[in-house]
């Protein structure tokens, strides 16, 4: 029998904690929770929370982050996400339309993580 219970927790490693933490907080809209880690920030998300993490590693040394790996986030309101997202200067991937799970557009991050934002 597995032991293995599923996936419980994000983390993205980013290059500058505090433009990361402002962006996910006052930009894409996340609340903030509790972090034991001075170097995290742990964002509050249902089904599992959201941290990021100042990087241990050189995230420069790769041409692309998250190569091969798509975040889903799951918003009430896409397209309103997506119109705050690119008042505030932020780059959509993919704009807004239909897709199997709903509504959803693709966006990057400060470090160049692209997630996904979806009806659900």
């Amino acid at each position: 029998m597995s032991n293995v219970v599923g996936p419980n927790f994000l983390t993205l490693q980013v290059r500058d904690l505090e433009r990361s933490r402002t962006f996910y907080r006052d930009i894409v809209g996340f609340v903030p929770g509790e972090s034991k880690v001075p170097t995290a920030a742990v964002f509050e998300a249902d089904p599992i929370n959201l941290a990021l993490r100042q990087t241990s590693i050189d995230l420069d040394s790769v041409s692309q982050l998250g190569w091969g790996v798509v975040i889903w986030i799951k918003a009430k309101d896409p397209d309103g996400l997506a119109a705050h997202l690119q008042q505030n200067g932020v780059t959509l991937t993919k704009p807004p339309c239909d897709g199997f799970c709903g509504r959803e557009f693709q966006f990057r991050d400060p470090d160049g993580y692209e997630l996904t934002v979806y009806e659900g």
